[in-house]
């Protein structure tokens, strides 16, 4: 009746052990390390990165504790700050000769100080918070003068399609800051184009001015269009942001808006401000252009005569020079999706794009336009940009799907994918605020919720113990067994835990303790109608399942909609809530069962149990003589 069988036990036994090794990494904290990780797209992190890295350690007399590589960065962890300072000065002068164009970012930053066999059981830590952790604080200003600038260029560039289309003719279409300007030869033209503005472009306000013996219009963008292009800018922006720093890795990260033009982001656990500011920098863009093939171009790619005018001199990845046209054949604003794949045909790692609607209208138009011709695909990152591939056009392209190829390896693909899915920001941003956050304060939050847990924990296990003698005993041993399953499966899942989120895990243990009772509370009232113990026992667990399934079920829909519909301490609360929750529902009923059966169930004839006093009533018995 109250026996598990072996499988049960084993279960049971399996739980305790992931548990204690996923658990275990929490208690070893934090220690000094130096990061190194690539500053461009076009830069891998491999072996020889890392063998570069211990050699310059080597050479200034460092002995690391540990050196690492994982899938996009190396890191070395060390016994002190001094030395962690020391380190990354002699890293910093190997692998960045010139610091205006570093091809590796070297920061300072923390990591688990766990034993080598817990990390290659991929056992590691909780995130905390920036309010446990500490962190980099910035304050950005969105450049909003630079978004009406890049508004006007796509309305003058549209506007010269819609006149090219409409075979109506002009003397030139130019952007004049944040103005277009179209210069026409006659007062039919002119009015034909007024048309064409004022039916297509209805953000801008049109104004005649003289011009010689020529016509001028001047278009304007609309006050309320500026408006809008500023707004939709700042959007896109922290969506930008946001998209980026989750692909890289940072947890929890704070992005919000503060006036008109400025935004607060928040990166808690980055510990050096020069890594922040290169996540926050790392925002590629890309552009088409098509290569430029006469004679003056052959000779500006060997160095033998200047760039000629209209072009511009770009480095492909093999670190051949291409000269390409400046005009603008497709950017990356007409890009909805990149994906990391493979060449269908070589097999070779590559990117794989897909345009909308316009962008597939307009590159079918060029690459049908330009057969055997070249197409350089430009990406540009921190305002640099580069070839990364300029193939030939062997046929028009048309269905929106496109695919950079040629000299890549999978994880530079990876990259490349990345940035470009990640957005492009619609306007630049200036840092004008930065500070570091110290731990100190979160060591402090630390401290005091790990008193508020623990002391919590104590203060229930002494009144179930109390209350109900060896039944309280088995409660405690379930509880300690939810807070260490808890604690395991949030540092699995690499949740960030903050302050609100200690909160949550205090209210667990409450929340947790709340079945035992129930089941004790059951497992009493069998035995006071007269059960035996064994029975009441069975009937206890059973009868007292149904309440404590649909009790915590409906709290957990409470807090899965926290989760859904919640953000920054909230969603931190409802993380540590929801999965308190179902790890309570395990140890509460499924282990605490197996401890009692384990105990109680081997005995067969049991006269009674250990589970305080079971008070019966003076009437009740005297029915029950009576009957």
């Amino acid at each position: 009746m109250n026996r598990y069988p072996a499988w049960k036990y084993a279960i049971l036994v399996i739980a305790l052990l992931v548990g204690a090794i996923y658990t275990l990494p929490n208690f070893f904290g934090e220690a000094p390390a130096v990061q190194v990780s690539s500053a461009k797209a076009t830069v891998k992190v491999d072996g020889t990165t890392r063998a570069r890295v211990e050699q310059a350690l080597a050479a200034a007399g460092i002995q690391p504790e540990a050196v690492t590589l994982d899938a996009s960065s190396v890191k070395v962890r060390l016994g002190s700050t001094d030395t962690q300072l020391k380190a990354k000065d002699a890293i910093q002068r190997a692998l960045v000769p010139d610091p205006a164009d570093p091809p590796y970012i070297v920061a300072l930053n923390l990591i688990s100080g766990s034993p080598r066999w817990l990390s290659a059981l991929h056992a590691a830590p909780m995130y905390l918070g920036l309010d446990l952790r500490g962190g980099v604080h910035f304050m950005l200003q969105v450049d909003m003068q630079a978004a009406l600038t890049k508004k006007a260029e796509s309305l003058a560039s549209d506007l010269r399609t819609v006149l090219r289309e409409k075979n109506i003719r002009h003397g030139g279409i130019t952007r004049n800051g944040q103005a277009v300007e179209v210069r026409l030869r006659d007062a039919q033209t002119l009015q034909q184009t007024r048309a064409v503005i004022a039916d297509q472009f209805p953000d801008l306000v049109v104004a005649e001015t003289p011009d010689g013996s020529e016509f001028k219009l001047v278009g304007s963008i609309k006050p309320e269009a500026a408006r809008l292009v500023q707004e939709q800018a700042l959007r896109q922006n922290m969506v930008t942001l946001h998209n980026r720093i989750n692909e890289l890795g940072v947890a929890e990260p704070v992005i919000q808006q503060q006036g008109l033009d400025r935004i607060v982001v928040q990166l808690p656990g980055v510990q050096d401000t020069a890594k922040a500011k290169d996540i926050l920098g790392r925002t590629a863009t890309l552009e088409v252009r098509m290569v430029d093939e006469s004679a003056e171009a052959r000779a500006a790619e060997l160095g033998t005569g200047p760039v000629p005018f209209g072009t511009e001199k770009y480095i492909e990845r093999g670190g051949q020079p291409v000269i390409v046209k400046k005009q603008v054949v497709l950017t990356g604003d007409n890009l909805t999706d990149a994906q990391a794949g493979f060449d269908s045909q070589t097999q070779e790692p590559a990117v794989h794009l897909t345009l909308d609607a316009k962008g597939a209208r307009i590159f079918k138009d060029i690459t049908r336009e330009n057969i055997g011709k070249r197409m350089a695909i430009l990406l540009f990152e921190k305002g640099k940009g580069e070839v990364v591939t300029a193939p030939v056009i062997r046929s028009e392209i048309a269905g929106g799907r496109v695919q950079i190829s040629g000299r890549m390896t999978t994880t530079e693909a990876n990259d490349v994918a990345l940035l470009l899915r990640s957005g492009s920001l619609a306007a630049p941003m200036e840092i004008i605020e930065e500070f570091t956050i110290g731990p100190s304060l979160g060591k402090e939050n630390i401290e005091k919720g790990f008193l508020s847990v623990a002391w919590g924990f104590l203060a229930i296990c002494v009144f179930m113990i109390a209350y109900y003698m060896l039944f309280g005993v088995f409660s405690a041993v379930a509880l300690g067994v939810n807070l260490l399953l808890l604690v395991a499966v949030l540092s699995m899942l690499q949740a960030t835990l903050t302050l609100p989120g200690m909160a949550a895990m205090a209210l667990a243990l409450g929340m947790a303790i709340d079945s035992n009772v129930l089941i004790n509370e059951r497992v009493r009232e069998e035995l006071r109608n007269g059960a035996s113990p064994q029975a009441a026992i069975n009937t206890g667990y059973e009868r007292a399942w149904g309440t404590i399934f649909d009790s915590n079920i409906t709290t957990l829909i409470a807090g899965v909609a926290l989760l859904i519909f919640g953000s920054g301490p909230v969603r931190g609360f409802a993380v540590v809530h929801v999965i308190g929750i179902l790890t309570s529902m395990f140890s509460a009923v499924f282990f605490s069962r197996g401890l009692v059966n384990f105990w109680y169930g081997r005995k067969k004839k049991l006269k009674s149990v250990s589970i305080g006093t079971v008070w019966r009533p003076q009437a009740d018995a005297a029915i029950t003589k009576t009957e």
